[in-house]
C-alpha cells in the first residue's frame, strides 16, 4: 500500500510548519534551559521557509519534496538543527528515490534518517539528543507491522520523557553536565511534532 504521495508529503510539511509555529515558545523555553535558546525560533522559521518553497514548486516524486525540504532547512536554519534535520530528510529522500513509498520503503527511509542523524551529530543512543527519538521510531517500525500510527507517537512521547533524566553529552547542553538532568531535550520534542504531523496526513494500514 502506498502511504506517501507528493500531495501527502507537501501536506506533511505544512502540518509540521503549523506545529512549529504553535509550539515555538515551548521549544524556545526548553532550549533556554539547556541550550542556545533559539530552537523554537529556528524551527518555526525553517519550516515556514520550507512551506514557502514547496507552495511555489512542482515535484515529480516524494523524494523530490523531501530533498527540497532538506536543502531549504540546511540553507535557512542556523545552529545544529538545520543541518541535522536537513540530513534526516535528505537521507529519507535518497531511500525513496525512484520508488513508490509503501510501508517498507518508509521504514527504510526512517532507518537511514536515524543513521544520518547519528553520523552527522556524532551521537549515540541515550545522549539526550533528537537521535534518541528517531532511533526509537526506527526500532518500532522494524519490529511492528504498523496498523496504528498512534503507537509511534507513544514511542516518541516515552522517549521524550526518557531524555528528561539523561545527562547531555552533546551540544551546548553538555556544558551543563549533571545540571542538564531534569530537562527535556528540545530536539526530541521538535522531532515528536514532526511525527505527530505525519499522523495527521498518513493512513497506515497493515
Amino acid at each position: 500500500m502506498i502511504i506517501l504521495t507528493v500531495d501527502k508529503t507537501k501536506d506533511w510539511m505544512k502540518e509540521i510548519q503549523q506545529r512549529m509555529a504553535d509550539n515555538k515558545d515551548q521549544l524556545t523555553a526548553l532550549d533556554q534551559a539547556i541550550g542556545d535558546g533559539d530552537h523554537g525560533i529556528n524551527m518555526a522559521r525553517g519550516f515556514h521557509e520550507v512551506v514557502a518553497k514547496i507552495n511555489h514548486a512542482t515535484y515529480d516524486s516524494v523524494a523530490d519534496v523531501l530533498k527540497s525540504a532538506a536543502m531549504t532547512l540546511m540553507a535557512k536554519v542556523g545552529g545544529a538543527s538545520g543541518p541535522l534535520y536537513g540530513t534526516a530528510f535528505l537521507k529519507m529522500s535518497l531511500a525513496m528515490q525512484g520508488k513508490e513509498v509503501d510501508q517498507d520503503v518508509f521504514k527504510q527511509s526512517i532507518n537511514d534518517a536515524a543513521e544520518g542523524l547519528q553520523d552527522r551529530g556524532k551521537a549515540d543512543f541515550g545522549e539526550k539528543t533528537m537521535y534518541d527519538v528517531w532511533k526509537q521510531v526506527s526500532n518500532f517500525l522494524e519490529e511492528e507491522d504498523v496498523e496504528d500510527w498512534h503507537g509511534i507517537l507513544e514511542v516518541c512521547q516515552a522517549t521524550i520523557e526518557d531524555t528528561r533524566e539523561m545527562t547531555a553529552t552533546k551540544g551546548r547542553a553538555s556544558y551543563l553536565k549533571e545540571r542538564s538532568r531534569g530537562h527535556v531535550d528540545p530536539g526530541s520534542m521538535s522531532s515528536f511534532y514532526i511525527f505527530e504531523a505525519l499522523d495527521e496526513v498518513l493512513d497506515l494500514e497493515a
